[in-house]
């Protein structure tokens, strides 16, 4: 396995916590960065970098409940741009967006606001497992983070991606990992100096080293692949780059024989002179055909 990949051999003995704890305010956030610094000297790198060239990460929060699973839906496998483009036509469509609103409307109305077929289906089938009371997404935040995350990803529609998503942002859970966010993998790859972008199966190991406070962890890799993308880092590790092959030289026998060489009687052949009224063969195709 890749040099880093391994469980953090200083690590505390620290255990996760039984009852998880929340990132509601910045102050939270702030103390959980605290604790994952001292948790894993590691970071130090990181961390300084962080802060000097944009200060300490910010917490990000988006609303809980359903209107906040269903921006997070929206935002699956599209860019950010689009994303927002499609949430700020359901926002103007349904003030305060409820899970009735998705469970009666209807499918070509949903289309018209720029939902997939796909998404309107998986938020129709969470309105109505919230309706029927077979889901409840705030009793999410108080289970650990692993059984939340279990939770959601049995539901129609919900991946890993978009369950993390889910607890870190809308619920606050202060030990949601989004293994599987690009980004992050990316700036744990350049962090901590690995050979390769780690799969979402490293990346599970990875934050077993951070684990009470993976969301924090979270947090500061997001602000770390903002800082180095944005000063110009180049994210292809050397050993991965191809240089072009240098021209072979001519050796003095070639040079030679090129200024020797006679041209041949094709390079001095006249060319050939060609009718412009000919006619196309029978059966040739016709241009554009």
């Amino acid at each position: 396995m890749q040099d880093g990949l391994h469980n953090n051999p200083n690590r505390t003995s620290q255990q996760p916590s039984a009852m998880p704890f929340h990132l509601e305010t910045q102050a939270d956030l702030d103390r959980a960065l605290q604790a994952l610094r001292s948790q894993d000297r590691r970071l130090d790198p990181i961390f300084e970098m962080v802060l000097q060239a944009a200060g300490p990460p910010a917490l990000r929060r988006r609303a809980p409940g359903f209107a906040g699973l269903a921006s997070t839906i929206c935002g699956q496998q599209l860019s950010t741009f689009a994303a927002a483009a499609i949430w700020a036509r359901m926002v103007e469509a349904y003030d305060e967006l409820h899970h009735d609103h998705i469970r009666q409307a209807r499918a070509d109305k949903l289309r018209r606001l720029g939902l997939s077929v796909a998404k309107i289906k998986t938020l129709k089938f969470i309105a109505g497992e919230i309706a029927a009371g077979r889901l409840d997404l705030a009793a999410l935040a108080d289970a650990p983070a692993d059984a939340a995350h279990a939770a959601l990803t049995k539901l129609h529609g919900i991946g890993p991606w978009t369950a993390d998503i889910y607890l870190l942002f809308c619920l606050g859970h202060g030990d949601a990992w989004p293994a599987g966010d690009l980004a992050i993998q990316e700036a744990v790859r350049i962090g901590l100096g690995l050979r390769a972008r780690p799969t979402v199966k490293e990346m599970a190991t990875l934050g077993e080293a951070w684990r009470p406070y993976r969301g924090a962890a979270a947090h500061l890799f997001w602000s770390y692949y903002k800082v180095v993308k944005a000063s110009g880092f180049d994210p292809m590790p050397p050993e991965k780059k191809v240089r072009p092959a240098a021209p072979a030289k001519a050796t003095t026998k070639a040079r030679t024989a090129a200024k020797t060489r006679k041209p041949s009687s094709a390079a001095t052949r006249k060319p050939a002179k060609f009718a412009t009224s000919q006619k196309p063969r029978k059966g040739a195709a016709r241009h554009g055909r």
